[in-house]
């Protein structure tokens, strides 16, 4: 059959342009060129924006497909065009059937739907042109790899296939040398500022990094080279399938906190299969007017549930950022724990939630000790006061041990669940944690929210990156009938003031590290809200600067246990505390768990 060039000329015309069609050699004086373009312009540029469909794995479901996007379009109206990522094809007899129906021209595709090639060596052989081309009416194959721009601004790169493993590269596959020439000529440009949608049928590995985990086995998901094709290409919207799951997760930026300008935020979207029995959402509806044409004041605006870039974690290894520049590895921490007996039998019976416990501390340490045999945590210079090691360590105030990780009661807490989240290892501050670390320092945190609730209690967290050797994360509970979460924040923001120190608020998901470079002096809190205050130290610091604010009149009123000095309990004292936190906190204490 002899396809019009009707469907794919609007396509082209609507995010390629007149003139780069022209690139491809094709002969335009079949084009009514005229019409098309001011349809085009009139739809984008002086019109609403450009209204989409994007669609997960389809294999070879195309009636399941077209008949759920002809039900939405009666629904909310005609939409532009549909967007396909993962394996459209499928293999079996029935799905090679329908397809003809379409190749054909038996049956139509009703609305313009741009493709991705094969994910796989079993459905190669449905794309005659790797360089793209009209598979059926209404049904095009972008190509290997490209980037359209249309008239309108509107930008969509696109990646089609799995990353290679091997050399030569199957024809499913896609090679660093193909990211790089789609890379290179666009970053080049001093003007470039990102791209409006990206299309790859790989998830790019880590995007669930310092966001919402998604339903899928993160160990063996994505490809590092989609994640830094990704990083480098700055979309405002990313979809991928192959993965079976629906996920979208938290929208994050593109430069760092305080130090760059503002950017756009790039929105991650995975599609499941179509007609999949778990009901997943595999058909994704939007509005995008092209970056090119936005207010940057509207384009750089920032929502709430903003995240960290996950493509941009601090490497505690130099190596992780020698690695090429499209590399198949990504370094991952080993797994390090160090445990010791803490020479003293606790009492108490097993409390939680179906969990299994040692018959006591002791049994547990010597456990893990026959496990790890050889610890690898950081190991101080000097004597540390805190590293679980260390002999300093007044060991009958730990309250609970996990793997990088492990809680204390505080020396002279301000209150009875006052503690200390502290890292095994040797580590400063937390801007030097590796992601594991930081990971299970969020579970104790969680963990300690969830007890506090039940105790009719808030909690606040902070840290102070000065004149301290081994990293405290201080966590108080302050009652809810004491005050609000607003009160503390005023407290800490006015006492700072009247010290002259000028404390900031940054964004609820901003991590330390995008702020303050290791070796950085700082005061940091947290709020039970997700509000963070930073101050980046000058030259002096009131060292009991968070116990005075959250000791003072407004919040706990007890302004006499300011100074832990002049708080100090007696060793009987500390160990019938501990064994009372002990005892409240295990419910709640992910480190018991098989």
């Amino acid at each position: 059959m002899n396809f019009t060039f009707d469907s794919v000329t609007y396509f082209l015309f609507l995010v390629r342009g007149l003139a780069s069609y022209q690139d491809e050699g094709t002969d335009t004086s079949k084009l009514h060129r005229s019409g098309l373009q001011n349809l085009f312009q009139n739809r984008t540029m002086d019109g609403p924006p450009v209204r989409v469909l994007a669609c997960g794995d389809v294999e070879g479901r195309l009636s399941s497909l077209f008949s759920r996007v002809q039900a939405v379009q009666k629904k909310t109206g005609q939409f532009d065009l549909l967007l396909c990522v993962g394996e459209f094809f499928g293999t079996s007899p029935a799905a090679e059937a329908e397809w003809q129906e379409y190749k054909t021209g038996a049956k139509k595709a009703p609305i313009h739907t741009y493709i991705l090639g094969a994910a796989s060596q079993e459905t190669v052989k449905n794309f005659p042109n790797a360089d793209g081309c009209e598979l059926a009416e209404n049904i095009t194959y972008l190509g290997r790899r490209g980037v359209f721009t249309g008239v309108s601004g509107l930008q969509i790169a696109y990646v089609s296939g799995q990353e290679a493993l091997q050399e030569p590269a199957p024809a499913h596959c896609f090679t660093s040398k193909d990211l790089s020439a789609l890379v290179t000529p666009l970053t080049s440009s001093s003007k470039f500022r990102g791209l409006d949608i990206l299309l790859t049928s790989q998830w790019p590995r880590g995007v669930w990094h310092y966001g919402n985990s998604p339903d899928v086995n993160t160990k063996l998901c994505g490809s590092s080279s989609i994640a830094v094709l990704a990083d480098k290409l700055k979309p405002r919207y990313h979809f991928a399938a192959l993965e079976g799951a629906h996920y979208e997760r938290l929208p994050y930026r593109n430069h760092v906190v305080l130090q760059e300008n503002a950017q756009h935020v790039s929105r991650f979207i995975a599609l499941a299969t179509v007609g999949n029995p778990a009901k997943k959402k595999y058909l994704y509806a939007f509005n995008i007017v092209p970056m090119k044409n936005m207010d940057p004041t509207e384009l750089v605006k920032q929502p709430q549930d903003v995240t960290e870039n996950p493509y941009r974690r601090p490497a505690k290894d130099k190596k992780e950022a020698q690695k090429p520049a499209f590399s198949t590895e990504e370094e991952e921490e080993p797994a390090q724990q160090f445990f010791f007996d803490l020479g003293r039998k606790q009492d108490g019976n097993a409390r939680g939630r179906g969990r299994k416990r040692p018959s006591d501390w002791e049994d547990r340490g010597r456990h893990r000790q026959e496990q790890h045999r050889q610890p690898r945590h950081p190991q101080p210079s000097g004597p540390c006061w805190f590293c679980l090691a260390s002999p300093q360590v007044e060991k009958h105030l730990v309250i609970s041990i996990g793997t990088h990780c492990y809680l204390a009661l505080a020396k002279g807490a301000l209150t009875p669940r006052h503690v200390l989240i502290l890292p095994i290892g040797h580590y400063q501050s937390v801007v030097e944690l590796g992601s594991e670390v930081v990971e299970e320092m969020e579970k104790y945190k969680s963990s300690l929210r969830n007890l506090y609730k039940s105790k009719g209690e808030r909690c606040v967290v902070f840290e102070r990156n000065y004149r301290s050797q081994h990293l405290q994360l201080q966590v108080v509970p302050v009652p809810l009938d004491r005050c609000t979460t607003e009160d503390i924040k005023e407290a800490f923001m006015v006492q700072a003031q009247e010290q002259r120190m000028e404390m900031m608020e940054i964004p609820q998901h901003t991590d330390l590290k995008q702020i303050a470079p290791p070796g950085t002096p700082y005061f940091y809190v947290e709020l039970d809200s997700g509000e963070k205050l930073f101050y980046r130290i000058q030259k002096h610091f009131p060292l009991q600067f968070g116990r005075e604010v959250l000791a003072s009149e407004p919040l706990l009123n007890i302004p006499t246990r300011a100074d832990w000095k002049e708080c100090k309990q007696t060793r009987e004292e500390e160990e019938q505390s501990c064994k009372q936190l002990r005892d409240d906190f295990q419910p709640y204490d992910f480190s018991w768990e098989d």
